[in-house]
């Protein structure tokens, strides 16, 4: 019964890998075409057009502060991320980035009042490049730009330790639980779904719509409306056993951090010379982020296979585009910037529909277990359960060798 199972699991991945995908995916473009449809219905009540020129009052909540404190609140965080970098590939101390996590917490969380951070950032760029009249502060640019170029060589320490969204997740996590691999696949699209949409909004003036449904800043100001107070408290109350629900299933600064990592050089390596293959980093990770060994040639398709089927999919791709802004154009009313973001939701939809296709059918070889570049928060809770990484720093003593 071992082998039969053993035989369908390996007919299963490598015969039908494209079916398999296929099936995900139309989970996947039902989840988007409801996620969009609740997008731009906001759209469809843009605000009022005065002929008097009347410009709505923009909040300012918390206040705006002195320069010197914002350029204070800049050195904080190019402090706070460079720490972040040193305890991940140098002292690999889970202590360390928990004790960051604390202060970053209270900092930039309790202290600050979630504002500025990068996650809303975005927003203020968005509006920049397309509003000639909108001044972006400088502030606003490093809080948007340091945490990207961090990603882009080191993958994501920002959400490390100096990110407070990510910070009081990792506090309330006591149980972790695995998410289905199917399942965190459909969820993961949400984040990039969530940043097209907060875009759109912020760039035709509509609204900073990734502020106005953070779940978690309200816990930061003691204050919101009971929707967002209790869609913040249901995250929390999931956290205490999936991983950062927040993090992994609706940031959209966290999508583009995912995309940066890409192109990383430095990436976290769970042991420092050679992997035992005993497998606890796998079972210490509560993200989901560690990949195992892929297996021997035996298990790997033809190379043909996989080219004919990612040329295929490249070439489905435009068509997805064009499936879904012709979708997101009925969703929206005719006329001025709610008809364009309905086209351009609906193509960005199609185009981060076709993009998880297209990494879902590319399969890297892997010797050892490894994290997941874009899915690892380099939390370093796997340095701590790695044998090989406990004796380099004598947690382990080496056994002495039998003498005959």
């Amino acid at each position: 019964m071992l082998f039969l199972s053993h035989a369908k699991t390996q007919r299963r991945e490598g015969v039908f890998p494209f079916f398999a995908s296929l099936r995900l995916c139309v989970s996947i473009l039902l989840a988007s075409l409801l996620l969009s449809a609740t997008a731009l219905a906001e759209s469809r009540f843009p605000p009022p057009d005065f002929e008097s020129g009347y410009q709505l009052p923009s909040a300012a909540t918390p206040p705006p502060r002195a320069a010197l404190l914002q350029y204070l609140d800049v050195a904080v965080l190019i402090a706070a991320l460079g720490v972040a970098l040193w305890l991940v590939y140098r002292s690999r101390s889970r202590r360390g980035i928990a004790a960051l996590s604390l202060f970053s917490l209270a900092y930039f969380g309790f202290y600050r009042k979630g504002c500025v951070c990068a996650i809303g950032s975005v927003q203020n760029v968005a509006l920049a490049l397309f509003d000639p009249h909108y001044a972006l502060p400088l502030t606003v640019l490093v809080f948007f730009l340091a945490p990207l170029i961090v990603a882009l060589f080191a993958g994501r320490a920002f959400c490390a330790a100096v990110c407070p969204q990510g910070a009081i997740q990792d506090l309330v996590l006591i149980r972790p639980v695995k998410v289905p691999s199917w399942l965190e696949a459909a969820l993961g699209l949400i984040p990039y779904l969530f940043l097209g949409a907060g875009v759109i909004f912020a760039a035709t003036g509509s609204g900073f719509m990734i502020c106005r449904f953070d779940p978690l800043v309200p816990f930061f100001r003691f204050s919101g409306s009971a929707f967002m107070l209790t869609l913040g408290a249901a995250f929390l109350l999931v956290g205490l056993f999936v991983g950062r629900p927040y993090c992994r299933f609706m940031c959209p600064y966290g999508a583009l951090l995912r995309l940066a990592t890409a192109a990383a050089k430095w990436r976290v390596r769970v042991t420092p010379d050679t992997c035992t293959q005993c497998a606890l980093c796998q079972h210490s990770c509560p993200f989901g982020a560690m990949r195992e060994p892929t297996g021997g040639a035996q298990k790997q398709e033809p190379l043909r296979i996989a080219r004919r089927r990612l040329a295929g999919l490249l070439l489905l791709l435009p068509v997805l585009v064009g499936l879904g802004a012709w979708g997101g154009s009925k969703l929206a009313i005719a006329g001025g910037y709610a008809e364009l973001g309905g086209w351009l939701f609906g193509g960005w939809t199609g185009l981060v529909i076709g993009g998880k296709w297209i990494a879902l059918s590319v399969r890297r070889n892997r010797t050892d277990f490894e994290p997941d570049s874009g899915a690892c928060f380099a939390c370093a809770r796997c340095f701590e359960y790695c044998p090989s990484e406990r004796m380099r720093r004598g947690l382990i003593p080496l056994e002495p060798a039998n003498k005959e």
